[in-house]
């Protein structure tokens, strides 16, 4: 197998344990607030954190596409910026990588 086809089975496994964790937080944002003001307070508190963690979950979903969509089109491992090869240990680092190393912030 080669290095392309391991990111993009480990990409695929992570987008799909992503869409299970982003529907069990949709799932409890959506549950009715208790009927005690304090018990309110505390779940709503707790909903905010979980949309924001579902928001950055969804944001990793939207990279883990890109580069799915990089894979098919042959770009995948290509520096957005300078059109360098994007080293494998930065893709093995960080498989959604979009630039090398000298053009990353």
């Amino acid at each position: 197998m080669t290095a392309v086809e391991t990111h993009r089975a480990n990409l695929e496994a992570r987008l799909a344990a992503l869409g299970i964790e982003v529907a069990r937080l949709e799932a409890e944002s959506s549950q009715p607030l208790e009927a005690d003001w304090e018990e309110q307070a505390n779940q709503i508190e707790d909903m905010e954190a979980s949309q924001g963690l579902e928001a950055v979950r969804v944001q990793e979903a939207n990279q883990i596409r890109a580069a799915l969509r990089r894979m098919d089109q042959g770009t995948y491992g290509t520096c957005a910026n300078c059109g360098a090869d994007i080293s494998p240990a930065r893709l093995a680092a960080m498989p959604t990588a979009t630039e090398c190393i000298n053009c990353a912030p």
